[in-house]
Parts: structure tokens; C-alpha cells; sequence
């Protein structure tokens, strides 16, 4: 097993090998999502297949703050993860060099395009590195210039599987497009993103009238009602379908998920599907080509129990999974 997550200090080899992993206290050390090494600079990405990255902003939110407390949460809850998906059997750690890259400097935190472009920025140099992002918000702004970086890097749209109670596709409010609301639109529309490729799961809520773009550029969207009516395979197999061969950017909003099981969120929406559910969506995926992925809004000053931050930390790992076992195919191309 790779030792580039840290976990193994003082642990014999005998007892790794009957526990099926390296022990140490999970309350001990910093924090670092995965408990893996920390690499902030870019000078020590080489190497290092999958890299968990923070983006602490949340100036885009149209309700309620907080996501830019979600990396520091979501890092220490990530302690709590481990070396196996107990269903699949993926070792994540055995199929890819996995570590923490820091978080992204903002420096125009009160200023949202610049914020923005600065995230951006901070992803081109991921993607120049080779390194295979992983993401934690943040609100959902974030995620537009990730797929500007990444789409420039691949040379293509990509494809999106996308978790969420809401489309995220609305226009300019109060003059601003980049808004945790929009960023599915304006990437499409800056040529980031394809529609057709795009497929958005468990939406539900008043906001609906502002979705009419997922409709018109072809995007294929679930409502949670249809979610139930088909069934998590039928919703799995579809999302495989839309996603096709071509590289896919996961991306997971808490509260695609009902707020019993993530209070912590900006913009909660009763009705929506269990964290089980979750995890079998997220598996399902497997053996697409997941080049990226994240888990956003995540507020940890609305959920003082840190459950929304643990079962963020979980879907983090699913998709981890996801990129660690795309990388280890290309590698044994």
C-alpha cells in the first residue's frame, strides 16, 4: 500500500495487513482531507495524481452564508474516512499518488469576478501539473472556473453529472453572473461545458421557473419525483448514458440531499434523497471518465452537530474512488 497518505506511523506490517489498513488515532495531527500529505506549493505537485483542493469562498450565495468554513470542516470530518470502499473493494490509495494541495488563494475576496478568475488561475495550475482535482467548497460559484481551467486543459467541453436541488442555471441577479445560482449557464456559454453531456439529479423547489436554460440547451434533468418514479438504477444508468465516453466533471451540492441529512446548507430543499441513495448514485459511475469532481455548500455555522460536514466528507471519498480508479486505467493503458 502507498504510504503517502500518512496513516502508518508506528503500526507494524503485520497488523496493517489484518486490519486492511494503517492505524492512527484520527483524532491526532493536523487535519488534511484524507489524512493525506499536505502539498501546498506547486513546485511539489509533481507526481501526485489526485490532489484534494480547498476553494473557501462563498460571495456568490444568494441565501444563507458560511460555505467558506466548508474546507477547514470538511478536512477535519475527512479524518474520519478510510483506505476501502467497503462496498466496490476500491483502495483508492493503491491506484493513485492522493494528496492535500491547500487551499486556492483568493485575493479578491470582496470583489466576486475577480474571486472568481482567481480560482481559475489557481486551476490552471492543477491542471498544467497533471494533477487530477478534487475540490471542496465553497459555494457553487466555484465550480464555473474549475470547468473553464479543466476544459481549456482537455481541449473539449466536458460532460457534467450533477447532484444538486437545483439547476443552477439561472441569469445575471443583481447584475452579476458568476452567483452560485448561474455557473452551469455561463460555463456552457463560455464553451466549458456541453449540454448535451450534462445531466442534473434531485431537483425540486420554488426556484424552478429560473431553469429554463437546462431545458433549452438540451440538459437532461431529473426531478426528484422522476428520481423515485425510475429508480437509482434507472437514474444511474441514464447519467451513464448522457455522460458517454468523454472526460466528466462530478459535481455534488449537499442539498441535492433531504436536510435531515445536511442541515448545514445555504439553500435547503425539503424532499430531497437520502445519503444511502447518494452513495449508490456515486457508484454506479464507475468506470466513467471522471476527470474531476466536488463537493460544495457545505455550512458548518448552520449544522453545530457537524453531520452535513461528515456526510461531505463521504461523498468526497465516493468520488475519490471514481478518480482514483480513472487514473490507475490510464496508468495501465
Amino acid at each position: 500500500m502507498s504510504s503517502d497518505n500518512g496513516n502508518d506511523a508506528g503500526v507494524p506490517d503485520e497488523r496493517r495487513r489484518a486490519w486492511g489498513e494503517r492505524y492512527r488515532p484520527r483524532y491526532s495531527g493536523v487535519a488534511t482531507f484524507m489524512r493525506c500529505r499536505l502539498h501546498e506549493e506547486p513546485e511539489a505537485w509533481s507526481g501526485i495524481d489526485v490532489g484534494i483542493v480547498g476553494v473557501p469562498f462563498d460571495g456568490g450565495v444568494t441565501n444563507r452564508p458560511g460555505a467558506r468554513h466548508g474546507p477547514r470542516h470538511l478536512r477535519e470530518q475527512s479524518t474520519l474516512m478510510g483506505m476501502v470502499n467497503h462496498q466496490t473493494g476500491v483502495r483508492p490509495y493503491d491506484l493513485a499518488k492522493v494528496a492535500d494541495l491547500g487551499d486556492a488563494p483568493i485575493e479578491g475576496v470582496y470583489r466576486l469576478d475577480e474571486a472568481i478568475a482567481d480560482v481559475e488561475r489557481h486551476y490552471d495550475r492543477i491542471a498544467a501539473a497533471g494533477v487530477v482535482p478534487l475540490t471542496a467548497g465553497g459555494d457553487h460559484s466555484i465550480t464555473l472556473p474549475i470547468m473553464r481551467a479543466l476544459g481549456k486543459a482537455h481541449g473539449r467541453p466536458l460532460g457534467l453529472i450533477h447532484f444538486d436541488a437545483h439547476c443552477d442555471t439561472g441569469p445575471e441577479l443583481f447584475g452579476h453572473k458568476h452567483h452560485h445560482g448561474g455557473p452551469f449557464k455561463v460555463a456552457v456559454e463560455d464553451g466549458a461545458l456541453d449540454p448535451k453531456r450534462t445531466i442534473q439529479i434531485g431537483i425540486r423547489g420554488p426556484a424552478e421557473p429560473l431553469w429554463g436554460f437546462s431545458y433549452e440547451s438540451g440538459m437532461t434533468v431529473i426531478h426528484i419525483e422522476e428520481l423515485y418514479a425510475m429508480g437509482i438504477p434507472a437514474v444511474v444508468e441514464k447519467a451513464r448514458e448522457v455522460a458517454g465516453d468523454g472526460p466528466t466533471y462530478v459535481s455534488f451540492d449537499v442539498d441535492g440531499l433531504d436536510p435531515v441529512y445536511a442541515p448545514g446548507t445555504g439553500t435547503p430543499e425539503v424532499g430531497g434523497f437520502t445519503t444511502y441513495e447518494a452513495q449508490q448514485m456515486l457508484r454506479g459511475l464507475r468506470g466513467l471518465d471522471v476527470i474531476a469532481g466536488d463537493v460544495v455548500e457545505v455550512s458548518p455555522p448552520f449544522d453545530p452537530s457537524g453531520t452535513t460536514g461528515l456526510t461531505g466528507a463521504q461523498m468526497m471519498f465516493e468520488i475519490l474512488c471514481l478518480l482514483a480508479e480513472a487514473v490507475g486505467r490510464k496508468k495501465d493503458a
